[in-house]
């Protein structure tokens, strides 16, 4: 699921970022391109580990609303299905008509992976 917050951005003896909606949430890099790679990163991780702890997701702030007085207002955007922990495969039984499970096993679909891509479209997380 993709998710963009704004952030700012500043250069002192390289570069570090901090996301002002999500408290603590901060990195550096010695180049702009790392830093914004470790931005991604510590977005994905913070923003997972708030769902994973079942503590409230912050709504991003417009950017425009973000009060700047050193740095430069960015965005950055992470990819929170990336950074999720528990990823082991898991068996779930499921029941479907057998002409379908027919159907399915002559075209060769991937009945899991259907589900799986279902699941994320369902509950908005594609």
């Amino acid at each position: 699921m993709l998710q963009i917050y704004p952030a700012i951005l500043h250069e002192e003896n390289g570069y570090w970022i901090e996301f002002p909606d999500l408290e603590g949430c901060q990195t550096c890099g010695s180049t702009l391109a790392e830093t914004m790679d470790l931005a991604q990163e510590a977005l994905g991780l913070y923003l997972v580990s708030l769902v994973e702890n079942n503590q409230p997701v912050p709504a991003p702030s417009n950017i425009a609303d973000i009060p700047v007085t050193q740095g430069q207002a960015t965005y950055v955007s992470t990819d929170m299905n990336t950074y999720r922990r528990d990823t082991r495969a898991v068996k779930k039984m499921l029941s479907i008509p057998a002409w379908l499970a027919k159907e399915a096993e002559e075209n060769t679909v991937s009945l899991s992976k259907v589900l799986q891509d279902a699941l994320k479209e369902k509950l908005n997380l594609a």
